[in-house]
């Protein structure tokens, strides 16, 4: 079984908006009050971690009678803020994540619920979610048939917009493809990355260094803005609409380049950076981010798989910026301002396209072994 989701933009009305605000806030005030409690009892019991295991852990029917407006939003979204607690306790007793944090008005407005005796329906161009009843939506694509949906997240963007995110089940079993056209890509700080077949870049527009200096100006404007009143609010929303165009336009160009690289491609090779610690230790922080390597590769990486074609990360230590795609030899060093690659045997390439056949070299390697 395999899943999928699809995201539509949905359009309440204003006593269903009341709803979801409600909803909302009670997700939060129930994950809180509970990350509360859990936060007494571990350090009450951190040092036995066997009586810290055996205690009860809070649920949300717990909070009901001393609050009663609790019960007049979905029961499964509270559900579901004590599942996302145990999963971030999870988290950090595992340590892949630090302990678990308070959530404010500021974090991201959003709760999921789910499929319960047709709770859930989808009726030409309206959505029936619990508690809510029918909200229009605009459903720009059709869901297959064959697609079982399993659950829903509502959210609300900073601009005011609402989604739903509507998660699917279906049977799928990818067949493996035999590889025969492979590409490598070097992370490119400039085009996104560098291909090997003739060291073509993407281009990237790098949307957030475009909107850089407008950005600023309007940010100026909201500082000298009364924190709170009507014009510091409108200034504000201004703001946040010109961040949602940045980062719709960077999703929009990852999702189509990766979709043709999925297309023509049965092996793309990659590097496995870590974007953290290049944006620290080179203070690139802003060109890293505005790139998204992250969200690149993880929209490659499932357009691969559905198709049963591969996504090879060779180790990031890998000197591929050192050594000639055509001789095989190693230079000692390589500083980030020599963007010509010049071996002793006489090859002369641009660096990042150097390195990227060195990366499809490699991958081709890792994939004779397997």
């Amino acid at each position: 079984m395999a899943n999928k989701a699809y995201k539509f933009r949905l359009c309440p009305t204003q006593e269903q908006e009341q709803l979801l605000a409600k909803t909302f806030g009670s997700v939060r005030f129930v994950y809180n009050k509970m990350l509360a409690e859990r936060k007494e009892t571990y350090e009450q019991f951190k040092d036995d971690k066997e009586a810290l295991m055996k205690q009860k852990l809070p649920t949300p029917a717990k909070y009901k009678s001393a609050y009663p407006w609790l019960k007049e939003v979905d029961s499964l979204a509270l559900a579901n803020a004590q599942l996302n607690l145990q999963k971030a306790y999870q988290n950090f007793f595992s340590g892949r994540a630090e302990f678990p944090k308070f959530k404010n008005r500021k974090a991201k407005q959003s709760y999921t619920t789910n499929v319960v005796n047709g709770n859930i329906m989808l009726l030409d161009g309206y959505i029936k979610l619990p508690k809510l009843k029918l909200m229009k939506m605009k459903q720009h694509r059709e869901i297959p048939s064959y697609h079982i949906i399993k659950s829903c997240s509502v959210s609300r963007t900073k601009t005011g917009k609402y989604y739903v995110s509507i998660l699917t089940e279906y049977e799928h079993q990818p067949v493996p493809k035999e590889v025969h056209a492979v590409i490598g890509l070097d992370f490119s700080m400039n085009g996104l990355f560098v291909d090997s077949n003739e060291g073509k870049t993407a281009n990237y527009p790098r949307f957030y260094r475009q909107a850089l200096e407008k950005l600023a100006k309007e940010q100026r404007i909201l500082s000298h803005r009364m924190k709170g009143s009507n014009r510091w609010h409108k200034q504000r929303l201004k703001i946040a609409k010109l961040h949602e165009k940045i980062a719709n336009g960077r999703k929009d160009f990852l999702h189509k380049e990766s979709h043709v690289l999925a297309k023509r491609y049965d092996c793309v090779v990659i590097e496995d950076l870590s974007m953290k610690g290049m944006s620290q230790a080179l203070h690139f922080g802003k060109s890293v981010a505005d790139n998204a390597w992250g969200m690149f590769t993880t929209y490659l990486q499932y357009k691969l798989e559905e198709q049963g074609k591969k996504l090879i990360k060779i180790d990031k230590w890998f000197p591929s910026s050192k050594t000639c795609s055509s001789c095989g030899r190693k230079r000692k060093s390589l500083s980030l301002s020599e963007r010509t690659f010049h071996c002793d045997c006489g090859f002369v390439a641009d660096r990042d396209w150097n390195a990227s056949i060195n990366i499809k070299n490699e991958g081709l390697r890792l994939l004779a072994l397997v």
